[in-house]
C-alpha cells in the first residue's frame, strides 16, 4: 500500500495505537494550534530528509496539514521514495478540530487567534510578530483626514496602544474625509469620537485620547514611551516640532501631507541614523511663508486623497514595528490622484542640517506657529 486518505477520527484511533502523526504545515502555521501528539515537521524538511523523522519505510505514518491538500501531496512524494504505510488526514487540521479531537493550542485567547488569523498566517508576522504589535505604542498626531484611515488600520492590525493627540472638535466639513467621525458627533472632541470608533472596532487596542495641540511645552511628553510617531496633523508648526523631537528622542517619524489632488509621505529616521537618514529639516530647514502654505480649508482637498496617504502611513508604521521590508527613510513617495501615478524621490541627510547633523548641538524647540500659517487644518 502506498497512500490513501482517512477521516480524522480514524487517524486519531491509529495514532493512539502507535502510528506516527506528522503535521507538515510550516512553523508559523503550527503556532496557531496543532493536533495533540503530532510531530511538527514542515513538508519541505520532511521530504528533504525523511529518515531523520520516520524510523523505517514500513512505519505507519499519518500526515496532516491545514485542509488535507498538502498532506496528500506529501504522502504521494514519500511513497515515491519507498515509504509503504502512509495516510493523509482528510480535511486536515480544520477537520480534526471540527471533529472535537484534542488540540495543543498556543497561549492565546480565542479572540486573539480569530481576530488576527490572517496576519498570524503570514510567515513574516506569525505569533511573535503579532505579540510585538500588541506590545507596541504609537503616537498619532491628528484625528483628521490622515489620522482617520491610519488609526483604523493600526487598531485593526492589533497595535496595542494608540495615543491620539488633537485639540479640535468634529465639524460637518470634516466628514467628507475624516472617516473616524459621524454626523451625530458634530461638536464633540475629535479624540473622543476617535476613541469611540476605534474601541468599537477593536476593544483590544487601548486608545489614549489626548485633547491637546502639540506644542514646544508638551511635545516630549507626547512622545514619551512610544515606538513610532505618525504625523497626521498636516500643519507646519506641528510638523517641525515632531521632527525635532523625534530626532532628539530617537523615534522614527512617519510623515504625510495632502494638498488638493496630490499627497506625499516619507519616513524620517534621523534620530536613530544620525548622518545617514535625513530629517524633515534636511529638506525644508525653515517653514514656508504664509502665502506659500495654504491649508486644506483654503485650498481644498479631494476627500479620498487623505485616505490613500493615511493608509500608506499606517503601512510604514507596521513595517517599522515589525522590522519588515524597506522603509521610506531616505525616499519621498508622491501621489498624483488625477494622473493616478506614484513618483519616488531620493533624499539624503544634510551635513549642515540645524537639527540632525551629527555634530550639531540641540538648541531647544521652536514654536513655529508665529512664522507660518497652517491654521487649524487636520488634513
Amino acid at each position: 500500500m502506498d497512500s490513501h486518505s482517512i477521516p480524522p477520527r480514524e487517524a486519531r484511533r491509529r495514532q493512539q495505537a502507535g502510528a506516527l502523526l506528522i503535521d507538515v504545515r510550516t512553523d508559523h502555521e503550527r503556532t496557531l494550534g496543532m493536533a495533540e501528539g503530532a510531530l511538527g515537521v514542515a513538508r519541505e524538511a520532511l521530504l528533504r530528509d525523511p529518515a531523520a523523522h520516520i524510523a523505517a519505510q514500513t512505519s505507519e505514518v499519518l500526515l496532516l496539514c491545514q485542509a488535507g491538500v498538502r498532506s496528500a501531496q506529501c504522502a504521494h512524494a514519500l511513497a515515491a521514495l519507498g515509504y509503504r504505510n502512509l495516510s493523509s488526514v482528510q480535511g486536515g487540521t480544520q477537520a480534526w478540530a471540527a471533529a472535537g479531537l484534542p488540540m495543543c493550542k498556543p497561549d492565546i485567547d480565542a479572540d486573539f487567534g480569530e481576530r488576527y488569523s490572517r496576519q498570524l498566517r503570514l510567515p513574516e508576522v506569525g505569533l511573535a510578530g503579532q505579540k510585538t504589535l500588541e506590545a507596541a505604542r504609537v503616537l498619532l498626531v491628528g484625528a483628521g483626514g490622515l489620522g482617520s484611515p491610519a488609526a483604523f488600520y493600526l487598531a485593526a492590525a492589533g497595535v496595542g496602544h494608540l495615543r491620539i493627540a488633537d485639540d479640535d472638535v468634529v465639524d460637518r466639513s470634516n466628514l467628507q474625509r475624516q472617516i473616524l467621525h459621524t454626523n451625530a458627533r458634530i461638536g464633540e472632541p475629535k479624540v473622543a469620537s476617535a476613541a469611540a470608533t476605534l474601541s468599537a472596532l477593536n476593544p483590544r487596542t487601548c486608545i489614549e485620547a489626548v485633547a491637546e495641540r502639540v506644542s514646544a511645552a508638551n511635545v516630549e511628553r507626547m512622545l514619551e514611551g512610544v515606538d513610532v510617531v505618525l504625523d497626521g496633523g498636516d500643519n507646519f508648526p506641528v510638523r517641525y516640532l515632531l521632527n525635532d523631537a523625534c530626532v532628539q528622542l530617537r523615534k522614527p517619524l512617519v510623515y504625510g501631507a495632502v494638498h488638493r489632488f496630490e499627497g506625499q509621505l516619507s519616513v524620517f529616521d534621523a534620530g536613530r541614523q544620525r548622518g545617514l537618514a535625513p530629517c524633515y529639516r534636511c529638506l525644508f530647514p525653515e517653514p514656508p511663508p504664509a502665502e506659500a502654505a495654504p491649508n486644506c480649508a483654503e485650498a481644498g482637498v479631494l476627500g479620498v486623497l487623505p485616505g490613500v496617504i493615511g493608509i500608506l502611513q499606517a503601512t510604514e508604521v507596521l513595517k517599522l514595528l515589525l522590522g519588515l521590508g524597506e522603509s521610506l527613510a531616505g525616499r519621498i513617495l508622491q501621489f498624483d490622484a488625477l494622473g493616478m501615478r506614484f513618483r519616488e524621490f531620493i533624499v539624503t541627510a544634510d551635513p549642515q542640517c540645524p537639527v540632525c547633523a551629527p555634530d550639531r548641538a540641540f538648541l531647544g524647540y521652536v514654536d513655529e506657529a508665529a512664522v507660518c500659517a497652517a491654521g487649524d487644518a487636520r488634513g
